[in-house]
């Protein structure tokens, strides 16, 4: 998604103290495993706004509003991948490490249910969870904890589009030792063994994407770490890799395609999530869709190559849910990442409104 100004739409906070407000998160930098300032910044923030906030078992910041029966949980993510960006402002642009990914939609979550306020019977709680770029313990924990009766996930999808599915993941792992040979003998070595697992398996993938034009639907491939080595006796290679994985495909189903050609080593699955696709006919879409064209937008879905913390709690919970935040998810993970701070506003308003008109 390419970058776009947008009309700020006047907010009855005052727009510096909402820009403040994520500029002071990004300018506590937390990737993952170190997000404990964030954490007591945001607490802090929470509750001058008015939340009841608070920290819970795993360290994830929580911050309610309201009181009731029915619960609307809006989590985001608070850790970040490692590599610290300098935090500064250039006209329209806030830089900083997770201004997109994912401080940029949890600030505007912050925001946004402050501005919406507490309704009869209800909770809003927002959460900025912890290791969501590692092993999403803290939305485990989440998933575990709470039964929500509408979930929004916090990742960037631009303003005027929500997010409906993310792919799977699978990170695997395959290692082999083989007898060493002088490199005049016609054995193969290790090295040599495991590229032809990997061309192998390519070979499948490519036949397997065949006919499927959108990338969404199709089985990706990525060798993230190689490595190999001998001791005088055995040589030995190991690869690292990622699979994301469409909807057909399961993650015990990506590792028995890859188990095929593994017969010379050993295969070991590292982590692994599923696809997640949600319904599109809720009434939280639907509070979404009419919220963007309120402010002049024009809406649209997305599906999603990456993974979410949707992929950890949508199965278990069930309830309607959707992603949704300011940003240009290029950006993500990159050393340009930055928000237009008119398109974070406007995420402010939009996710206000979507809450304040949300019909059960």
């Amino acid at each position: 998604m390419g970058q776009s100004r947008v009309a700020v739409v006047k907010l009855p906070m005052e727009d510096n103290s909402q820009v403040q407000l994520l500029e002071g998160l990004l300018t506590h930098y937390s990737p993952t495993g170190q997000e404990a300032g964030a954490v007591n910044y945001l607490l802090e923030q929470m509750t001058r706004l008015g939340f009841e906030a608070r920290t819970d078992e795993a360290g994830n910041a929580v911050g309610s509003l309201g009181h009731g029966p029915r619960e609307v949980v809006l989590l985001g993510h608070i850790d970040t991948v490692p590599g610290e960006i300098p935090v500064r402002r250039e006209g329209d642009l806030l830089w900083g490490r997770g201004a997109v990914d994912a401080k940029g939609p949890l600030a505007c979550f912050t925001a946004a249910a402050a501005q919406a306020g507490p309704r009869p019977g209800w909770r809003l709680t927002v959460i900025g969870a912890l290791a969501e770029e590692g092993d999403s313990h803290g939305a485990k924990w989440v998933r575990d904890h709470y039964r929500p009766d509408f979930c929004i996930i916090g990742e960037p999808s631009g303003w005027q589009q929500v997010t409906l599915a993310y792919k799977g993941s699978a990170w695997l792992e395959y290692h082999l030792s083989l007898p060493l040979a002088h490199t005049a003998a016609q054995a193969e070595s290790a090295c040599d063994s495991a590229v032809r697992f990997w061309n192998e398996f390519q070979a499948q993938r490519i036949r397997y994407n065949e006919g499927k034009t959108r990338v969404f639907d199709q089985l990706s491939a990525s060798l993230r770490s190689l490595s190999s080595g001998a001791d005088g006796f055995a040589e030995w290679a190991r690869l690292g890799f990622n699979l994301r994985l469409p909807p057909e495909i399961s993650v015990e189903q990506a590792a028995a395609m890859l188990a095929a050609h593994a017969a010379q080593g050993e295969l070991r699955l590292l982590d692994g999530v599923e696809c997640y696709r949600a319904d599109k006919n809720t009434p939280l879409v639907r509070a979404f869709l009419a919220a963007i064209r309120k402010a002049g937008g024009k809406p649209a879905f997305l599906l999603k190559t990456g993974t979410s913390d949707m992929n950890v709690v949508g199965p278990a919970w069930g309830c309607p849910i959707l992603a949704y935040g300011p940003g240009d998810s290029a950006l993500d993970h990159t050393p340009q990442e930055h928000i237009l701070i008119s398109e974070y506003k406007s995420a402010v308003e939009i996710l206000s409104t979507a809450l304040s008109a949300l019909q059960i």
